[in-house]
């Protein structure tokens, strides 16, 4: 194993040897572990925050690899080097045109003459060995991805170079190459929708801090200077070593330190923390305050919690413009909403094949996810609060065919400003075949 700082940890280490790697790298995580000499799992776990922090991503029939960190502000929008690592491509010429936007794509499966009716300026040809179509793509200024591993002439090498428009080798077939690049849009739409904390913090002045031998009444200024209730506490590396408040700093004396009173290890989050995930941590910790850090846990920036639900509130007034979705959306595609004869909420729809599992039954798993789904939105269209699950009891009481309707009924137990317990009975042809007792808590108070 190459020598390493042993002041900072294992994770850490593989973290900083991950980032060493070139671009391109292959990473195995049994390979990784044993050149570090760490478990699979620690490994396995510093891969993943890899890939959280963009410079690693794990493609379908490729595997893992190191690639180099996009900005946060990327468009949901390929670009043909996007292309060309989604399907572990050879870039044959053409590659000063690897940075345009691409449009969309298209499948050569057909005749030439066709073809080119769906190829315009900034598409992308999918095509075999056939180099009059690729020469023709490349006149009608699209780009062209040459599959089963099959190249081209020199002569359209030529005139990819002269148009800056890339010519990719694959060596996946036709229709594999689609399914990849398919995915990697809707996961890049999926990806824009959901806010993270650094998409609130851009353009935030540095934040005030405080050390150990601060002084009451150095917090009392700064408070004032700033708003904030709490403050960050750092060492003299700007590691957070705790926070402080006001509850704490009440009856401590002027110049008496603040050392003895901060609260040591607090609760933080890193930049890639979705605001859901960081609403969730303050309600469940009983804080309204965070320290955003870096992986050697120094500090970048605070959030409120009223920051974070507000930043929240506004995302989900704008315009939901992205066509991406969760498994949680395509579960629920299928199920719609009425009023039933006492004015209560009732979800009904289809079991679809999809949730079935490979012996033929239906998923446990989806079925738990449907009622779930039928919960959080019958609080919320009760409170117009977002909710998220504390705790559940299931039952599941008679099997489900596929294609059977099934109905779904919530009851309101009880309900709060912070918790809300419902009942959640699911019933084909009125006969009960899974029920579930849930408590939820609103990430709002």
């Amino acid at each position: 194993m190459e020598e390493q700082d042993e002041t900072i940890t294992k994770h850490e280490q593989l973290l900083q040897h991950i980032e060493k790697l070139q671009v391109g790298s292959k990473i195995s995580v049994r390979k990784l572990a044993k050149h570090m000499g760490v478990s699979e799992g620690t490994a396995y776990r510093a891969v993943k925050e890899a890939e959280n922090m963009g410079i690693v991503v794990t493609r379908e029939r490729i595997g893992t690899i190191r690639v180099e960190k996009k900005p946060r502000g990327i468009s949901e929008q390929l670009t043909f080097a996007d292309v060309a690592e989604i399907v572990g491509g050879q870039v044959f010429g053409g590659s000063g045109g690897l940075n345009k936007t691409l449009v969309k794509y298209a499948i050569g499966a057909m005749k030439v003459e066709a073809m080119m009716r769906y190829v315009e300026a900034g598409s992308l040809l999918i095509v075999g060995n056939r180099e009059d179509a690729h020469s023709l793509a490349l006149e009608h200024g699209a780009a062209v991805l040459i599959t089963g591993g099959f190249g081209t002439s020199t002569e359209v090498k030529a005139l990819a170079d002269q148009c800056d428009l890339p010519i990719i080798l694959s060596r996946h077939d036709t229709f594999t190459v689609a399914s990849m690049i398919n995915r990697a849009i809707f996961d890049r739409m999926i990806k824009k929708k959901i806010m993270l904390v650094e998409d609130i913090i851009a353009g935030k002045p540095k934040p005030e801090v405080l050390k150990a031998s601060s002084t009451a009444q150095d917090f009392r200024e700064m408070t004032e200077k700033t708003g904030y209730a709490r403050l960050a506490v750092v060492d003299e590396w700007n590691r957070v070593i705790g926070i402080v408040g006001r509850k704490e700093i009440e009856e401590l004396p002027a110049e008496q330190p603040i050392e003895k009173v901060l609260i040591r290890r607090p609760i933080t989050a890193t930049l890639q923390t979705s605001l859901a995930s960081a609403a969730q941590t303050m309600m469940w910790e009983g804080v309204d305050f965070l320290p955003i850090v870096d992986r050697n846990r120094k500090l970048i920036s605070t959030v409120t919690r009223h920051e974070v639900l507000q930043a929240m509130r506004d995302a989900q007034q704008q315009p939901n413009t992205g066509t991406g979705e969760t498994f949680d959306h395509l579960i629920w595609n299928g199920f719609a909403e009425e009023k039933d004869e006492d004015g209560g909420i009732v979800f009904h729809g289809f079991i679809t094949p999809q949730m079935a599992t490979d012996l033929g039954t239906i998923s446990e798993g989806i079925l738990t996810t449907v009622m779930i789904q039928a919960a959080t939105r019958t609080a919320k269209l009760l409170s117009g609060f977002d909710y998220v699950l504390d705790n559940m009891s299931t039952y599941f009481l008679r099997p489900i065919q596929i294609e059977d309707a099934v109905v779904i009924r919530p009851i309101v137990l009880e309900s709060s400003r912070r918790t809300c317990k419902l009942e959640i009975q699911m019933s084909y042809d009125e006969l009960p075949v899974a029920k579930c007792i849930l408590t939820l808590q609103s990430i709002d108070h």
